[in-house]
């Protein structure tokens, strides 16, 4: 029997796809373009926006007899035990090859935003807090982690990371953030997917582009960004993790900006990704994004309309399941309204990515190579050292932490003793499970009260929850104040509750008015430092909010943001000394709960002047951290002033020297300056960092490479340049301290630069002299 060349491995990728669509009907092609939802509710809440309205109707059998471009969340969608599930997959595959003439499978897509979101599979702590981590290695390695996990069930593309940068922390998905600056985020995001796609799984960069800059920080609405806002805070993140990642997917964004919806923006989707960037893999819509064209931006008059704006535009997959991509377009395509040649475009670059998946060749397989755990203890480990890194301690003004191992200490708030603390809105118990009661969790999180009870076994350790978190009732406080007073210290656990479109207090669909904390919570630790007895308080939350209303009144700060399954014994550990905490801010902490939106990427007129009576300044600044040991920067090589090129480098050095009695982990930050430039620029913004850890008394010499192409910006023509001039290097522990600075100009002519410019700043780490 001679093989089809499609089916020939040894020949070209592209050879093989071009003889493959040569044979297959128009809608054998369309099919390619939709994936399936099986199971989706179509009615009651749904998991997504819209779901009820947006879900259709279809017949799974002669569906198939075309084949299926994509199946869609098998184990996000309903608690199914792993490896039951990952047989069912296998049939489902089975089924999807058997009845069509090519017997192609379809592509398995999960979401995988803080773990693979499966009943039973390890819940990680929020990008938010991978952020918080500074350390993009151990982000790689959870990558990895979750990407052997998806492809050991059959799961081939994975709808991670969001690398919205954070403009207004009022909104709901601030959470699923790595924070609010770019470099952070586009580094962070980058070793993310490094780690996805080492394991196989394609990465899919979310939202892109602009879905975080929505007015008024509501979800899905419009965005009013400028020019320069968009090319130089929301793309960057998305150039790096295509450059150094190597993701091989993009998600379009529901949102559009000045009036033209992503979903139909070529210059966004082709233009820009695909033309300037050399971007080659797949664009897939959001879910009901195509669909939305017609019904939210009212930019097509009907479905098909929807699907010749979206495949003109790029996009190549319509997710979650088919509407437009189905009928509509085969219709449409037969009647001349669209060019069959957006199907083939699209088709094409969807069967590239399944050659390169091995879903063509012959010898596939669909069941799983061995035995599936989800939720190991390799993986547990992890989720803890993630947990560990990423808590931040605000404030210790009087040494009050660590607690000493025999005190009484009164725990008290509405988070201390709810497992669904410590989990974002796209974990599978808090994504999911609120639509299957009675159902476990199917993974053991440890809650504050219980790891702390842990963790100082001799100490006398006292309940009370004093409210809900977003209840009105003040019932309990007389409760929480009679077990504080009776205390020696009191841990007040406070915080959001994860949901879906205002079902949480954070997460999609949860925005916020202002940033107080929720309910009655703020009046809660009034009460509880009225007490008198000193208040150590530990926020777990999936956005920063105000608290200069309790500055000089705590007796600590502790911020973790929704930090998994293993966030418990990570913050018990940190009361207790066990861990000394390392972690750095990825947001900024509001002084108080108006005056938003804000970030620290601030021009000068954006900064507390006195043209107003608002000062934004944070109380807590991008950045900061405190530690239980210090650290000594010392031997700077950076004095005077340094002439480089315009397409020049420079290193600059220090040593840290870790100068206290227990080992700890210093971030390093290095800040760009521009004191006069053609536009305005933000005041400061991170250019590179490097966390170090350091025993008592070692010390580590830190070399970091500042090319020019780092202080390049978007000019009044739109072209990116780096000009000629003075520039200052910061180096500090946040965004608001320096503890030392090298000063540069930039000699010859102004330079345009493009996406092959350098985008990281390295950094080296040698013995110290």
């Amino acid at each position: 029997m001679t093989t089809a060349p499609w089916r020939d491995p040894a020949l070209p990728a592209a050879a093989r796809v071009d003889d493959l669509l040569s044979r297959m009907t128009l809608e054998e092609k369309t099919a390619q373009l939709y994936g399936v939802w099986v199971g989706a509710a179509t009615d009651g809440d749904g998991v997504a926006p819209l779901q009820r309205e947006m879900t259709a109707d279809y017949d799974w059998d002669e569906l198939i007899t075309r084949g299926l471009g994509q199946l869609t969340r098998s184990f996000g969608t309903a608690p199914v035990d792993p490896a039951l599930g990952a047989q069912a997959l296998a049939r489902a595959q089975r089924r999807i090859a058997g009845s069509s003439r090519f017997g192609i499978p379809a592509v398995a897509h999960e979401e995988c935003l803080a773990g693979f979101t499966a009943w039973g599979a390890t819940a990680y702590p929020v990008p938010l807090a991978w952020g918080a981590a500074f350390d993009p290695a151990l982000v790689a390695e959870l990558g990895r982690h979750i990407g052997r996990d998806l492809r050991s069930v059959g799961v081939h593309q994975g709808l991670a990371p969001v690398l919205d940068v954070v403009r207004d922390p009022r909104w709901g998905r601030v959470e699923e953030t790595i924070g609010e600056d770019p470099y952070l985020v586009g580094t962070i995001g980058a070793a993310y997917v490094r780690g996805l796609e080492s394991a196989g799984v394609v990465a899919t960069l979310k939202h892109f582009a602009g879905y975080a800059s929505s007015v008024g920080a509501r979800n899905l609405a419009p965005v009013r960004a400028g020019v320069r806002e968009f090319a130089d805070v929301t793309l960057p993140p998305f150039e790096m993790a295509l450059r150094d990642g190597g993701a091989r997917s993009v998600m379009a964004s529901y949102t559009e900006t000045d009036g033209v919806p992503v979903s139909a923006d070529p210059r966004l989707l082709d233009e820009l990704l695909r033309g300037e960037w050399g971007f080659t893999g797949t664009v897939v819509a959001d879910y009901f994004g195509i669909g939305f064209l017609r019904s939210q931006h009212r930019v097509a008059e009907d479905d098909a309309g929807a699907a010749h704006l979206a495949l003109a535009a790029g996009i190549d997959v319509e997710l979650p399941t088919l509407k437009c991509y189905g009928t509509p377009l085969v219709t449409a395509v037969r009647a001349g309204r669209v060019p069959e040649s957006l199907v083939d475009r699209a088709a094409r670059r969807v069967l590239l990515q399944k050659c390169e998946l091995g879903l063509l060749d012959e010898d596939w397989r669909p069941e799983p190579d061995g035995p599936v755990d989800l939720d190991s203890a390799a993986n547990r480990a992890l989720a803890g050292r993630l947990a560990e890194e990423s808590v931040v301690l605000l404030d210790n003004p009087d040494g009050l932490l660590p607690l000493a191992p025999d005190t009484r200490i009164a725990v008290v708030g509405p988070r201390a003793a709810d497992a669904l603390a410590m989990l974002g809105c796209y974990s599978f118990p808090s994504h999911v499970l609120p639509h299957h009661p009675g159902v476990p969790l199917g993974v053991s999180i440890p809650t504050v009260l219980d790891a702390l009870r842990t963790e100082l076994p001799d100490a006398k350790v006292t309940f009370a929850e004093g409210c809900g978190v977003c209840d009105p009732d003040t019932a309990g406080f007389a409760e929480a104040v009679a077990r504080a007073a009776e205390a020696d210290v009191c841990v007040a656990v406070l915080g959001d509750r994860a949901g879906l479109f205002g079902r949480g207090t954070s997460g999609e669909g949860c925005d916020v008015a202002d940033l107080r904390l929720p309910g009655v919570q703020g009046e809660l630790l009034d009460a509880l430092v009225a007490t008198g007895v000193p208040v150590v308080l530990v926020l777990l939350t999936g956005r920063p909010y105000a608290l200069g209303r309790w500055h000089g009144r705590l007796g600590a700060a502790v911020q973790a943001f929704f930090p998994g399954e293993e966030g418990g014994p990570a913050l018990a550990g940190v009361l207790s000394g066990r861990v000394n905490p390392s972690g750095r801010l990825p947001v900024s902490v509001p002084r108080a709960p108006g005056g938003q939106p804000w970030t620290y990427l601030q021009p000068p007129l954006g900064l507390a002047g006195e043209v107003s009576n608002l000062d934004p300044t944070p109380l807590y600044p991008f950045g900061h951290g405190r530690s239980y040991t210090t650290f000594a920067w010392e031997d700077f090589t950076g004095d005077g002033v340094t002439e480089i090129g315009t397409d020049g480098s420079y290193d600059l050095s220090l040593t840290v020297r870790n100068t206290g009695d227990r080992a700890g982990a210093e971030v390093v930050q290095l800040y760009l300056h521009d004191p006069v430039a053609s536009v305005t620029r933000p005041d400061v913004r991170l250019t590179g960092y490097r966390r170090l850890e350091l025993s008592p008394g070692e010390s580590r010499r830190l070399t970091f490479r500042f090319h020019a192409d780092l202080s390049s910006f978007t000019d009044r023509t739109g072209a990116r340049v780096v000009e000629p001039g003075a520039l200052e290097l910061r180096l500090g522990p946040s965004s608001a301290e320096v503890r030392h600075t090298a000063r540069l100009r930039l000699t010859g002519p102004v330079r345009v630069v493009g996406p092959e410019r350098m985008l990281r700043c390295e950094v080296a780490v040698t013995e110290a002299g």
